[in-house]
Formats: structure tokens, sequence, C-alpha cells
């Protein structure tokens, strides 16, 4: 039986750990391996931070982007991820070191403090000095995200603190893309391919704010490629999200009709775009985080377990299938790394920003070989048989 007695003390000692580590963790990348501040121009191959003078935080605090310069003319745009808030109850609720250690609720990151710049630069496809990495060469914009609002919102939401205090969640997601674009894009006239890609919130906002780059910002150029990793999560009132809390603007909330945003965002692009773009999808077959995320919304619980993972592969499966009809030339790419990082078991949250990006998987094929395919014309399916009938 479990010492239910004890439950809160265990838990209130694992948000002092967890707060702890973060600490610990962040002031040593701040002492020695945050990225540098830019001053004057970029020296290739090297990270560095931009700060963006319009740019908030979830929390108010100050924002920044990304940039690195590369050796040739073409071009990755990264939409961050960082979780969701569309409600009061979870914009009271950001991740903490804490809150993850406990296991606690926590949705959204809402400040771009140091630890965050794990989870944006140097790892999976945006590692330097890695020969696995074919797009080791490339000019990178990071578009960080603290907002909760998957990039589009416009808007100020007020929320009562968990403590009962008046505070306010800043959804600039969508106005901190855009001035962020607009200074990464000058260090980047004229590329000659460019990569709109995204993980987790970024995957979801990739189909939603490809029209603002291409249409603002690199209206020239003819050879792009999408690539959403792990952007999936049904809920009936996204519509409703979009409109009324995060105020994102009409052409982005209009076009949602289904409890898939996902899908929707992707329907209305293709219809405007046609194929002069290629597209890509990429997930994992039983997403511990963002089947959590589900059960979050379907039944007020935010943890995972294999009935619900079974749902999301279920749900999974839709997906691809309303991807593919949109255009049968939509690739994607499946994989089922275990999550190791729990008990509850399930698959790993998104790759492409994770070591994983150059691990083989059982089709020998990573998906650094299987992106810089597709980035060259050759869009393919890897690893579909992940999702045969009975496959869990």
């Amino acid at each position: 039986m479990p010492d239910l007695e004890n439950q809160p003390k265990r838990k209130l000692s694992m948000t002092v750990v967890g707060d702890f580590l973060e600490n610990a963790i962040g002031k040593r990348i701040e002492s020695k391996y945050e990225a540098p501040l830019l001053e004057g121009d970029p020296e290739p191959l090297e990270w560095y931070r931009v700060m963006v003078p319009d740019g908030m935080s979830g929390d108010g605090s100050e924002y920044h982007i990304y940039i690195k310069k590369g050796l040739g003319s073409n071009l990755c745009v990264f939409l961050s991820g960082g979780g969701v808030a569309w409600n009061e109850y979870t914009a009271a609720r950001p991740v903490t070191g804490g809150k993850v250690a406990a296991g606690l609720p926590n949705y959204y990151w809402n400040n771009l403090r140091p630890f965050t710049q794990i989870m944006n630069i140097n790892t999976g496809i945006t590692e330097i000095g890695n020969p696995k990495n074919p797009f080791d060469s490339w000019n990178f914009i990071i578009i960080t995200y603290a907002t909760g609002d998957f990039h589009v919102g416009n808007s100020d939401f007020a929320y009562k603190g968990e403590d009962g205090s008046d505070q306010v969640l800043h959804f600039h997601g969508y106005k901190n893309f855009l001035s962020g674009m607009r200074i990464g894009s000058s260090f980047f006239r004229n590329p000659e391919r460019i990569l709109i890609a995204g993980d987790s919130a970024g995957a979801f906002a990739v189909p939603a704010v490809t029209p603002a780059i291409l249409e603002f910002f690199y209206p020239e150029c003819t050879n792009v490629t999408l690539l959403s990793d792990s952007g999936q999560l049904l809920y009936r009132k996204w519509r409703t999200t979009a409109r009324d809390v995060w105020k994102a603007d009409q052409a982005i909330w209009e076009p949602i009709h289904s409890s898939n945003l996902t899908v929707d965002w992707y329907r209305k692009l293709y219809s405007v775009w046609g194929d002069r773009l290629k597209y890509l999808y990429a997930c994992s077959t039983r997403d511990y985080l963002l089947s959590a995320y589900y059960n979050d919304v379907a039944n007020k619980k935010y943890a995972t377990d294999l009935d619900v993972q079974i749902k999301f592969n279920n749900q999974m499966r839709d997906m691809l299938k309303d991807l593919k009809a949109i255009t049968p030339r939509f690739g994607m790419f499946i994989y089922d790394w275990a999550n190791l990082r729990g008990i509850n078991g399930g698959t790993v949250h998104t790759a492409v920003r994770q070591k994983r990006f150059f691990f083989r998987t059982q089709s020998g094929l990573s998906m650094a070989e299987w992106l810089v395919d597709a980035v060259s014309g050759n869009v393919y399916d890897a690893n579909m048989e992940l999702m045969s009938e009975g496959k869990k």
C-alpha cells in the first residue's frame, strides 16, 4: 500500500530538490556556457543571443532569440517548444524544476532563464561541430518561446496564481515571433533554401506562422521545407482559445474547425501554397508528454499511462491519414524510442533537437538523414510500419 500520509511531504521534498538542481544548472550555464550577447557582426559557427527590445516573455521578463551564422546561404528558422496554457488553471502552473521533479502539474515555460538554453541550442539539429549533423553549416534563427500560446498570441491574460494573487500571463508569442524575425532576418538576406521547423509547441506553430515568414521576410525564396516534430493535442475548444484567450489574428484562428488545430492549419496552408512547399511531420508512437497533456484536456488528469498512450496512438493514426489527405506528398518520420524518464512508460517526446536526431531507427535511417534528403527534394515516409494496426 502506498504511504499516503507522507505523499505531500515527499512532493515538497522533491520540489525543493528539483528547484535546487535547476538553479544550480542554470548558474553553471550562465557562468560557463551561456551563448554570448551579439555585439557587432557574428562569427561563423558560433551561437549568439540577440535581445529583442520590444519582446516579452510570459512573466513580463526580457526576451531574446538565438542566431548562428553558417558557411553558406541555407537558412533554418526554428520555432522552439515549451508547453501551452489554454485557460486560467494552466496559466497558473508554469514549469519549474521543482514541479517537474515532484510530478506536479506544469504546463509551459514562462521565461527564458539560463536553464532554457539547454532546450534551444547545441543539441540535435542545432549542434555545432558534429560530423553527423548535415545542418551544421546552415544559418539559423531560433525563435525562442516562453509564452504558452503556440507562438500566435497577442494578449495579456489575467489569472489567479496558485497562491490566490492577481497575475498576468503575457501571451505575446506572435509579437515576439514577428520582432524576432525582423531582427534575425537582417543577418540572412537571400537564402537559397529555407527549412521552417519546430518541435513540441513550435511544431504546432509551423503551419500557422509560415505565411508570415514567406510573405514578410523571404518572398523570393522558392525552395522551402516545413517540419513539425510532435504537434498533436486534440482539444475541441482550440478555436475559442486562439480567438478569445490568446487573441490571435483572425487569419490564424479562423481556419480552426476541428479538435486538431495542426491539421487545420496545414490544410489552410496547403490551400494557398500547394506543392510550392515540402511538408514533413514526425512524432513518436506513444508520446509520454503529449499523451499526458491530452489526458489533462480530456480527463483533468495531468499524467500518462498505457490506456492514454493507446488512445494517443489511435489519434495519431487518424492525424497521419488527415495529413496525407491534404497531400500524399506529406513526408512522415515515425519513431518509438522508449521514454526512460518516468515510471509510466510511453515513448519519447520530440527528436529533432535531441541527441536522438542522429540515432538509427529500425529502418537503418536517422531523422537527420531523412530530413536532409527532404530538403534536397527527396521526400518520403520512414518507419510507417510502427503505425500498423495492432502495433502498440
